[in-house]
């Protein structure tokens, strides 16, 4: 019989835990307190209130830019979403395809390469294509940040899949393509919708790409706060970053939710 090993929660290990957990979150915690500040001042408590979420809306500046913000993650994302998805079923099956070492490669290069290095040679690249700076040159340098984010994970549900499900397909009369749309696509479409989750959230968080490559009258929510940040922080600031992490925290649980239905529709579909 196998021995089971039991870990105690020792007063050292709860200590670990509960200083961790404090260096993560106690200052967003306490961001999320001031946004609710009534007080002018920033470091002064003057009692609750939600005046700097009526600031907010009634910003049309801050609104503009949040909805920026949010069309560029949206666009950009579904851009990563189905370019990283074929990029995926590539590396996943073109096992003989000679270039395959190069292509992902170049393909995982920006998850290690400084965004500041991406920023600037994108930069450059619309600079010399005389393109005009704005909606369209953010989206296309956000889908080159997050598109290499989809591929991982979407590959790394490809790699679970057992390939034996598609050859009985093909086998009852299903071409590749097929076979493909009807098995394999709904078993990874749970990957596919937490790569969009992970692509949009890294698009919306993005500051040092899109400062590089947006134009005048088209900056991002995350540009326009730290141009605000810069001349003293204000309690406005404080309530659009607790909206700001509301929505990354429902889609962070939107996407765990995700990857666990994937995971359990693996292992449903594999063989005994």
């Amino acid at each position: 019989m196998k021995a089971r090993t039991v870990t105690r929660l020792t007063r050292f290990n709860m200590t670990s835990l509960v200083l961790g957990l404090a260096f993560l979150y106690l200052p967003i915690v306490i961001l999320v307190i001031y946004s609710f500040n009534a007080s002018r001042l920033v470091t002064v408590w003057g009692g609750w209130s939600l005046r700097w979420y009526l600031e907010f809306f009634s910003d049309r500046a801050m609104l503009e830019a949040a909805w920026m913000s949010l069309s560029v993650a949206a666009v950009s994302a579904t851009l990563a979403t189905l370019l990283g998805t074929l990029a995926a079923v590539g590396l996943a099956r073109g096992e003989r395809f000679r270039g395959r070492a190069l292509f992902s490669g170049m393909l995982y290069s920006p998850l290690v390469m400084p965004e500041v290095i991406s920023g600037l040679s994108l930069l450059l690249l619309f600079v010399a294509l005389n393109a005009e700076r704005g909606f369209w040159t953010v989206t296309i340098a956000h889908t080159t940040l997050t598109m290499c984010f989809v591929t991982v994970v979407v590959q790394s549900r490809l790699a679970t899949l057992d390939r034996s499900l598609e050859e009985a397909a093909m086998d009852l009369g299903c071409d590749p393509v097929r076979a493909f749309l009807l098995v394999t696509l709904p078993l990874i479409v749970p990957a596919i919708v937490a790569g969009w989750m992970l692509a949009f959230t890294l698009s919306l968080d993005d500051v040092v790409i899109a400062s590089f490559t947006t134009g005048p009258g088209s900056a991002t929510l995350p540009i326009r706060i730290y141009s605000e940040v810069r001349l003293g922080v204000k309690p406005e600031i404080n309530a659009i970053c607790t909206l700001v992490i509301a929505l990354i925290a429902v889609i962070i649980v939107i996407a765990s939710f995700a990857s666990k239905l994937s995971s359990a529709r693996g292992e449903s579909a594999a063989p005994l």
